[in-house]
């Protein structure tokens, strides 16, 4: 017995070990002993978490148009998006961001994903009363919460737009061919990380905090993610005076960044390409919006997508990167187009 014990004991000390690094530490909820202060409007939803959300634009009883806004990957709802005023006054805009779940000052959830993310946006309209319809925006990482709102809740919607949205290598509809050879252009370190997150989940954490290798190119700013255009996109905003701070990461950078990664190159419940119109009688539209530079969301897939979704009215910025939206008056053109149809014109 106790030969055996001696034998079984170490085996037992490495599992315990090896299951102590992968394991991410506990989050630091938002109001919780040691953890950071609520300093935004929450709700609580029906599972007991706390979404926090801000109010921009005109006053939402007398907006025209409601636009819920789904912030990227490793950013919050109080980086806003660059609207002009005379826009938002001259169409009677009201917007609508919010925290997604373990962002900013949201409480996490370990169950997140694409479907949660479309509920968490439908019960925040509802319990704001934004009324039986809406408009929603999705930027980036973002753009699968759109997606899920299109699957899941397209009675909801009066029209969407997904920016640069990401996409999944591992959507059934994408041809092998095309969509190895677009995820053999990833720098590598991006490449081993959504292998990761897509093959072997459990080692995400441990991958994301090692130190010997790089690994998530998105994650850690890396410059060879950024094209042309976004460097240049980047110097303006560094010119301009900083005072929002970025507290994306601030309850820990599992529940936030680690799982947009998991939900997103996950096993999806549905492949988006098989999405049937929403608005079969024109009476909303759908949008898509790609930079052709950009290195982060590649334009042949998007290309694809847009051809299998007929229905969606794709948009392909010639010299735009990643960060296009934010520069030279593109986010005004996006929302009007979304809200009024108006075509913008090439860059």
């Amino acid at each position: 017995m106790v030969p055996r014990l001696l034998l079984v004991l170490p085996e037992l000390l490495l599992a315990l070990a090896f299951q102590a690094i992968l394991r991410a530490p506990p989050q630091k909820l938002c109001g919780s002993a040691g953890g950071p202060p609520v300093t935004s409007p929450r709700i609580k939803l029906r599972d007991g978490r706390y979404l926090a959300y801000r109010e921009d634009g005109v006053q939402r009883d007398k907006a025209r148009y409601k636009i819920i806004t789904v912030h990227a990957f490793d950013s919050t709802k109080d980086i806003p998006l660059p609207v002009s005023k005379e826009l938002v006054e001259e169409l009677g805009i009201y917007l609508l961001a919010f925290d997604r779940a373990g962002y900013g000052e949201s409480d996490p959830n370990p169950g997140r994903n694409v479907k949660s993310e479309a509920l968490d946006i439908e019960e925040l309209a509802d319990q704001l009363e934004l009324g039986q319809k809406f408009h929603v925006l999705g930027v980036s990482m973002g753009g699968y919460s759109v997606w899920g709102c299109l699957q899941y809740i397209p009675h909801r919607l009066a029209g969407a737009a997904l920016v640069v949205p990401v996409i999944n290598y591992w959507w059934p509809s994408f041809p092998a061919e095309l969509s190895r050879q677009a995820f053999k252009k990833m720098v590598v370190p991006e490449q081993r990380t959504l292998w990761i997150a897509h093959n072997a989940p459990y080692l995400l954490y441990l991958w994301m905090t090692q130190k010997w290798l790089p690994s998530s190119a998105a994650a850690m700013h890396h410059p060879e993610i950024f094209s042309k255009h976004d460097v240049e996109v980047i110097q303006k905003l560094m010119a301009m005076p900083r005072i929002i701070e970025n507290k994306s990461r601030q309850q820990g950078v599992y529940e936030s960044i680690h799982r947009d990664l998991l939900v997103a190159f996950g096993n999806w419940e549905f492949d988006p390409m098989n999405i049937t119109n929403p608005f079969p009688t024109n009476e909303g539209a759908v949008h898509i919006w790609q930079g052709y530079e950009d290195r982060l969301v590649l334009v042949e897939l998007q290309r694809y997508i847009s051809k299998k979704l007929q229905w969606v009215q794709y948009h392909e910025v010639q010299e735009g990167g990643h960060m296009f939206m934010l520069v030279d008056g593109w986010t005004d053109k996006i929302i009007k187009t979304l809200l009024v149809g108006e075509e913008a014109s090439p860059m």
